[in-house]
């Protein structure tokens, strides 16, 4: 598959970095970094210090609802309920009624019991914002045993080794450094954000995307800052090519775990394969996965949930069965971003 691109890259020796320099890079940031301005992202320095919570998708110009944690959670009831319910019909009892001081009033005429084609919901017919019903669907797990095992496989990756590295590396980097690599990583993948918007048919996402990518390259001092979102008020829209296949009527398939890499299925395993090529760090040496792009990605993931630490715990907490409860936030998230676009 990496020959289809080997006619688009330069020699590989151009692109190989040694350990050398992957060093230098990272002692770079870290004495150069705080000189790069006083805002990280959507995020002043002054704000960061006063707020470490920050969610790292603002400081990286997201919209909030490209937040898979919040946006899964929902809207509040009172945006999801087309309309408040009636109040019950209480009929006077006739006679030989019984004694019941509300007279002859049944379950249904309260409210408290199913009516005739309707659902049990407290609030009754619920509608979504755009006034069509919610419709349940049925979550495909057929390998479940499989996920089941990377679940806990993963839940234990998490606890003995993410988890530790991700505490370590949050305490040893500064707050506002983490947030100049975010804007980084974010911005090298700016290339997958602007042909998967080009294949939506979204040119007016993919023309905000050149633009922001241009901006930063060179008034955000390569990338190390978002510019784009700080001078100029652009906002990223995320894109990848499992939500191009969505919009193009593709199903999710089934729910799949990957080992490492957690909750996916198969539409989003396939927009992987894809988008991997679309990331420059992927043409770090010769093979398609090797120890540097593979290296780089990880440490990405690690800036990451560096950011995030005490939110997977949360869930688990908050649920009964954290394994459906992932599965479900997943899935939802994807459909939303898909249905949103």
């Amino acid at each position: 598959m990496r020959n289809l691109f080997n006619g688009a890259k330069a020699p590989a020796d151009l692109f190989v970095i040694r350990p050398a320099t992957v060093l230098f890079f990272i002692l770079f940031l870290g004495w150069c970094g705080p000189l790069l301005g006083q805002e990280v992202g959507a995020v002043s320095v002054r704000t960061l210090k006063a707020a470490e919570d920050q969610s790292p998708f603002v400081m990286a110009g997201f919209t909030e609802k490209d937040v898979p944690a919040r946006y899964a959670a929902g809207k509040p009831v009172a945006e999801n309920t087309g309309a408040v319910p009636e109040k019950p019909d209480v009929k006077a009892a006739p006679g030989g009624a019984s004694d019941d001081e509300y007279g002859d009033v049944t379950p249904e005429e309260l409210g408290i019991g199913p009516k005739a084609g309707k659902t049990s919901d407290e609030y009754g017919d619920v509608v979504s914002d755009t006034g069509e019903g919610l419709e349940a669907k049925e979550t495909y797990d057929p390998i479940r045993p499989f996920n089941t095992a990377m679940y806990h496989f993963n839940d234990k990756v998490y606890y003995w080794a993410w988890k530790p590295v991700s505490t370590g590396y949050k305490y040893v980097v500064p707050h506002e450094v983490r947030g100049i690599i975010l804007n980084f990583y974010e911005n090298l993948k700016a290339p997958m954000r602007i042909i998967n918007n080009l294949l939506q048919g979204d040119m007016e996402h993919a023309g905000t995307e050149f633009a922001s990518l241009l901006i930063n390259l060179t008034l955000g001092v390569g990338g190390l800052k978002n510019c784009a979102q700080d001078c100029f008020g652009i906002q990223r829209d995320y894109a990848d090519f499992g939500q191009t296949l969505g919009k193009w009527g593709f199903g999710y398939g089934f729910y799949v775990v990957l080992p490492f890499l957690g909750p996916s299925d198969v539409r989003d395993g396939i927009g992987l394969l894809f988008d991997w090529p679309l990331r420059p760090t992927s043409y770090l040496g010769d093979e398609f996965f090797n120890e540097y792009n593979v290296g780089l990605y990880i440490h990405e993931k690690i800036n990451y949930t560096s950011f995030h630490l005490g939110e997977y715990e949360a869930l688990q907490n908050a649920s009964a069965d954290p394994y459906v409860a992932m599965r479900e936030i997943y899935l939802q998230y994807r459909d939303n971003l898909i249905r949103k676009r």
